[in-house]
C-alpha cells in the first residue's frame, strides 16, 4: 500500500551495491566503492530536489528478500524517489534477469539473487515522473544475451532510467569507482546549479571512456518517445542549450578542401558542461562509434527541447555529419550536411553563411563517394539545394551535374572515379 499525500511530503534515495565484478582476479566493478562516493554527495544534490530527504544504504546483503524489503519502503515514500544500483547483472537458465547479490552463484541464482522485476513491481505504482532509477551495472556471460536480444533493460512504466551495462570482459580502469558513477558525481560538483537527469546522464556517459558495445540507457528509441523536457540548459544564458556553429563565413562552398570541424575545442573531457569537446576527443581518438551515439542522444534531446526544425537540432545535425565524414562515412555524411542545408535555407535564406557552409560540407563529402549507386541516390537533391544558391560559383554546379549524369549512365562501373 502507498501513502501518497498523506503526513509530511519527503524524498527518498536508495543506494543498492550488488556483487562486485571480478574476471582473472581483477576488480572491473566496485559497487561498495560507488556506494561510498555517491553517499558523500548531499541527498538533496542527488534527487534534485530540497525536500527533506531519508537517505538509505544498502551494502553487502545477501538475501534477496533484505533488499526487496527496502524497495517497498522506498517505494511507499510520498515524494522523489532516486534508486542506484551497481554490480553483476545475470540470468537464470530461463532466461530472466537478476542484480547479483554477495554470494550468488550461478547454480543458485534465482535463490540468492534479486529478481529484476521485483524492482520494477515495487515501482510500478508510484506516480508517473515521481521515480528515477539510476544504473551502473555489468552485465555477466548469462545476462548479456538476453539483454541484447531485449534491447534495453526492463523497467515499469513512468519511471525514468538512466545508465549504463557494460558487457562482460572488458578492460577494468585504474579508478576504484567506477568511469560513469565518478562523472556523474563530478558533473554534481560542479555547480551552482543542477543540471537536469538527462543532461547529467549524457555528460557522464559521454566522458566515462565506456567499453565497446557498452548499453547507454534510456536507447535512442526509448529516449526519441519522451515528451518534450521543460528543464532549461544552465550552462547556457537564458536557459538555452546552443552549440556554436564553428565554420568561417566563406562565401562559397570549396568542394576541393575538407571544410573545418564543427566540434573544435581541446581534447579531453567535458568542459564546463559542453559535452563537444569530449565528442571531439573521442572521434579523433578513433571511438566514432562512441562519438556517434553520444552527438545523437544530445541532438534528440535538443529536438525534443527546442523542436526538430530549430538552430539548436540543425546545429548537432551538422557536428553528426562531421563525426560521419571523420569516420569516413561519407554516405550518412552527404546525408546529413544536405538536411542541413535544406534547414537553414528555410530558416535563414539564400545569403545565410552557415547555409553555405552546409552547402560546403555536402559537396565535399559527395566528391568522396566511390559508389556509383551512392552518388545517383544523394545526388539530385545535392543540385537541387546547390541550385537555390545564387552567389554559388555556377562551376561548381555545373561540375555537379556532370557527375551525376556521368554516374547515371547505363554501362558504367559500380565504383566511378573523381
Amino acid at each position: 500500500m502507498y501513502f501518497y499525500g498523506s503526513g509530511q511530503r519527503r524524498g527518498h534515495v536508495l543506494l543498492i551495491a550488488g556483487d562486485a565484478v571480478v574476471r582473472r582476479r581483477t576488480v572491473q566493478l566496485a559497487p561498495s566503492a560507488n556506494l561510498a562516493a555517491l553517499a558523500m554527495v548531499p541527498a538533496a544534490v542527488l534527487l534534485g530536489d530540497e525536500l527533506p530527504t531519508d537517505t538509505v544504504c544498502l551494502d553487502g546483503a545477501r538475501d534477496p528478500n533484505t533488499v526487496l524489503t527496502r524497495l517497498r519502503s522506498a517505494a511507499a515514500t510520498p515524494g522523489p524517489l532516486l534508486v542506484y544500483l551497481s554490480g553483476r547483472l545475470t540470468a537464470d537458465r530461463r532466461g530472466r534477469l537478476y542484480l547479483a547479490l554477495a554470494g550468488t552463484t550461478r547454480s543458485a541464482v534465482r535463490y540468492t539473487a534479486l529478481p529484476w522485476e521485483w524492482l520494477g513491481g515495487e515501482l510500478r505504482g508510484r506516480p508517473a515522473g515521481s521515480t528515477t532509477v539510476l544504473v551502473d551495472l555489468v552485465a555477466d556471460g548469462d545476462a548479456w544475451p538476453v539483454l541484447r536480444e531485449c534491447g534495453s533493460l526492463p523497467m515499469s512504466s513512468g519511471t525514468e532510467v538512466y545508465g549504463v551495462v557494460c558487457p562482460p570482459g572488458f578492460a577494468a580502469g585504474d579508478s576504484a569507482i567506477s568511469g560513469y558513477t565518478r562523472h556523474w558525481i563530478e558533473q554534481l560538483r560542479r555547480g551552482p546549479a543542477r543540471p537536469a537527469d538527462v543532461q547529467l546522464h549524457a555528460l557522464a556517459a559521454g566522458a566515462a571512456g565506456l567499453p565497446p558495445g557498452a548499453m547507454v540507457l534510456p536507447t535512442a528509441r526509448e529516449l526519441s518517445m519522451r515528451p518534450a523536457l521543460p528543464t532549461p540548459d544552465p550552462y547556457q544564458p537564458g536557459g538555452q542549450l546552443r552549440p556554436s556553429n564553428g565554420y568561417g563565413p566563406d562565401s562559397t562552398p570549396n568542394a576541393g578542401a575538407v571544410v573545418e570541424s564543427l566540434l573544435g575545442g581541446v581534447p579531453g573531457g567535458v568542459s564546463d558542461g559542453d559535452p563537444r569537446p569530449h565528442i571531439h576527443a573521442l572521434a579523433t581518438g578513433g571511438r566514432h562509434r562512441e562519438a556517434a551515439a553520444l552527438a545523437r542522444a544530445w541532438e534528440e534531446h535538443v529536438q525534443h527541447t527546442y523542436g526538430s526544425s530549430s538552430v539548436e537540432a540543425v546545429e548537432w545535425a551538422e557536428i553528426r555529419a562531421d563525426l560521419a565524414r571523420m569516420a569516413g562515412d561519407f554516405p550518412l555524411a552527404t546525408g546529413l550536411w544536405i538536411g542541413a542545408c535544406r534547414a537553414r535555407l528555410v530558416g535563414q535564406g539564400v545569403a545565410g553563411p552557415e547555409v553555405h557552409a552546409a552547402a560546403a560540407g555536402a559537396l565535399y563529402c559527395w566528391t568522396q563517394l566511390k559508389d556509383r549507386a551512392s552518388v545517383v541516390e544523394s545526388g539530385p537533391e545535392l543540385v537541387a539545394v546547390l541550385r537555390a544558391l545564387p552567389a554559388l560559383d555556377p562551376r561548381l554546379l555545373r561540375l555537379t551535374q556532370a557527375r551525376l549524369d556521368a554516374s547515371r549512365a547505363p554501362g558504367l562501373p559500380r565504383a566511378v572515379r573523381t
